[in-house]
């Protein structure tokens, strides 16, 4: 039994299951635009992993069959699948609620400039990667010139009625950018809404901090920094009973681009499929079995159990 799965055991009888499927979270490829130094996933303009035409299919299948409320999409750049609006446009057909987790940039690529007129005509909702409020921070975690290029895609955004309190929803992600948990969100969510506004007169919605998962290039960020103990330690320290009704593994499945179920998109990239008990591909997907299932856990679980950033 590993060290999260005592704490857990700690302050309930029985391991932590799932409680149903609200969310279907599709990973629709590795390949992306940007090679941002906190990514998990290791994406990059490089990587070739993508999701298939027969994924999405069965996908679609399973949203239309099952009382499952919301799509999740991500990447990578979930926008570089040649299968995502098809996919967008079944879902939404279905009566599906579609989520797509963007890093902004995108949309001044050739050939995606249409992207904010096509998420609104599909009321899609967009939760997009700003790591902080200031050019320099973002640029230190994403590339020089990426602010500017994020602030043109929001005023985008904001122009086709995403970000007000009555239009379609827009919500910005933040990101540390070192060895650390992040900040009080509603204060941080504050600081962006007046800085953005201010300056440059964008507005959203909500603002979610994200702490950064030990996996990936932050790992190795923390091991290069001889932080990963440290990190770990705190983390560990922060242990909070109080998150686990609300930690999203416990109402998501999360699709691997070659159909591989996992409790997150962080066992994901781990390797981490679900518990053996319960079909490991799309192919054999069973909502009965899934949405009672015992979830898998690790170290890095301890990030999400911190209650602060990653539930």
């Amino acid at each position: 039994m590993s060290e999260i799965e005592e704490r857990i055991r700690g302050v309930q009888s029985g391991p932590l299951k799932a409680c149903g499927i609200r969310t279907f979270q599709m990973n629709l490829g590795y390949k992306c635009t940007m090679s941002c130094k906190h990514c998990h996933v290791e994406a990059g303009p490089r990587r070739t992993e993508l999701m298939g035409k027969d994924i999405v299919e069965a996908s679609l299948r399973i949203l239309k069959d099952c009382s499952i409320e919301t799509l999740d999409l991500t990447g990578g750049a979930p926008e570089l699948n040649p299968h995502f609006r098809y996919l967008i446009g079944h879902a939404r057909a279905s009566g599906r609620h579609v989520i797509v987790r963007s890093n902004l940039t995108i949309f001044l690529e050739e050939g995606m400039q249409d992207l904010p007129d096509f998420y609104a005509d599909h009321d899609v909702e967009i939760t997009a990667s700003l790591p902080h409020y200031t050019e320099s921070a973002t640029d230190r975690v994403r590339g020089t010139g990426t602010f500017s290029r994020s602030m043109e895609a929001l005023r985008k955004l904001n122009g086709v009625g995403y970000g007000s309190a009555d239009g379609k929803r827009l919500n910005l992600v933040y990101n540390p950018f070192g060895a650390f948990l992040p900040a009080c969100q509603s204060e941080l969510e504050q600081q962006y809404r007046e800085s953005l506004r201010s300056l440059f007169g964008i507005t959203f919605n909500r603002l979610y901090t994200v702490a950064n998962m030990p996996i990936g290039r932050f790992r190795d960020f923390l091991v290069r920094s001889n932080s990963i103990r440290q990190y770990m330690e705190e983390v560990k320290r922060r242990f909070n009973p109080e998150t686990l009704n609300n930690l999203m593994c416990r109402s998501l499945i999360s699709v691997g681009w070659d159909g591989k179920l996992y409790d997150c998109d962080f066992n994901q990239m781990l390797g981490v499929t679900v518990d053996g008990g319960q079909p490991p591909h799309i192919k054999d997907f069973d909502y009965a079995m899934l949405a009672n299932r015992t979830i898998v856990m690790g170290s890095h679980c301890f990030v999400c159990t911190a209650g602060q950033g990653s539930t």
